[in-house]
């Protein structure tokens, strides 16, 4: 227990640096002059590596354990994090959000094997809910605290507090070889990672992780271009950020009770359904009370997504290949990270903020169909 506590505070300050890098480098972004599809380009950047190394992250953790992967993915992020800092331009933060991506996909990785791997079978559950909490607390706290130092402080600070954030877990991991999970290479089964899609409950798992991490991406992206446009301050659009991770963590203390009442496919389309139904109206409301309470409501629905679709997958996972179901997970969840941003980039460019929200609600009644037909 005491390991997964420990686990759970790292994540949870990666996981806050990488979503308050994000909300800090769209801001920046369009103070630099960025328009909707540069935006676009900048968050598809941050998923580039961590869709080609996902994969390959997981077989390493797999044969070799979690540790390693976790401090250097730690130490590259925190790297990553300076350089805007250092030089706070417009070419500078797409190879921030580079290095912040590999940072990113190697301690995510790890992480994840590492909390379905620490404990027997049956505390899995409690496991990847501790961590869904970590991943929901870094998502509310990331953004609020670069929202509030951008407005007193400026860009360049707030990314210096976040890269000293992230020496915390470097620190951390360096000092304790505990958090490790024995290789698995000698269990492990031959073929390509591409080819146990041919599971059909694994592949509806990691399908439906992917369309409800569409869901999160286009409104972690576009609340920050809304508010903008309406003219919310940071701090603002940062609590708006902070108010849908918070929903996320109240849904993630409930969600083991609620699963063992109604069943996981039920409560996942469920779900889904409502947040299609609150991703409708956001882009016609001016109202921050009412903004507030749609943000809310759509971490609700979309915070139970992660969760029960990272149990589904790991507990389908072939003998010995945990680790690269997770990597496989994450890969189709960036090519989501990647092409929905760009998508989303030219429709909001042509078409303005609406379509986007739309198309978010869509995609994620498509989730709620896959998961009611069972994962």
């Amino acid at each position: 227990m005491q390991s997964i506590i420990l686990l759970s505070l790292l994540t949870m300050i990666i996981q806050g640096c990488h979503m308050g890098s994000r909300m800090t480098a769209s801001l920046l972004a369009i103070e630099l002059g960025a328009n909707p599809f540069l935006l676009g380009v900048l968050i598809a950047v941050y998923s580039l590596f961590p869709l080609l190394l996902a994969v390959l992250t997981g077989r390493l953790c797999d044969r070799y354990g979690s540790r390693y992967p976790m401090l250097s993915g730690s130490g590259a992020l925190g790297l990553g994090l300076l350089l805007p800092y250092l030089w706070p331009s417009l070419p500078m933060l797409y190879a921030s959000a580079a290095l912040i991506g590999v940072g990113f996909v190697l301690f995510n990785v790890a992480a994840q094997n590492l909390a379905g791997g620490l404990d027997a079978p049956e505390h899995r559950t409690r496991n990847f809910s501790n961590m869904g909490l970590a991943y929901a607390a870094g998502h509310m706290a990331g953004p609020l605290i670069a929202g509030f130092v951008i407005d007193s402080r400026g860009y360049a600070f707030a990314y210096l507090c976040l890269a000293l954030l992230a020496l915390l877990p470097v620190a951390l991991l360096a000092r304790n070889r505990s958090l490790n999970v024995a290789p698995q290479a000698a269990a492990r089964e031959q073929g390509s990672a591409f080819g146990m899609l041919r599971n059909a409950s694994l592949r509806r798992a990691i399908i439906t992780s992917g369309l409800v991490t569409s869901g999160m991406d286009l409104f972690t992206f576009y609340v920050p271009i809304y508010g903008h446009s309406i003219n919310l301050s940071a701090s603002t659009i940062g609590a708006l950020l902070g108010m849908f991770a918070a929903a996320a963590m109240v849904v993630r203390i409930v969600l083991p009770a609620v699963t063992r009442r109604y069943g996981v496919e039920k409560v996942l389309s469920t779900a889904m359904f409502s947040a299609a139904f609150f991703f409708l109206p956001f882009s016609f409301i001016e109202f921050v009370p009412a903004l507030f309470a749609l943000s809310f409501g759509i971490g609700l629905a979309l915070g139970c997504g992660q969760p029960l679709t990272l149990n589904l997958a790991y507990n389908r996972s072939p003998p010995g290949r945990s680790g690269e179901v997770t990597g496989l997970r994450l890969t189709i969840n960036n090519m989501t990270h990647i092409s929905v941003p760009l998508a989303a980039g030219v429709i909001g460019s042509v078409l303005g903020v609406t379509p986007v929200f739309w198309a978010s609600a869509a995609l994620l009644v498509t989730s709620g169909m896959l998961a009611r037909n069972g994962n």
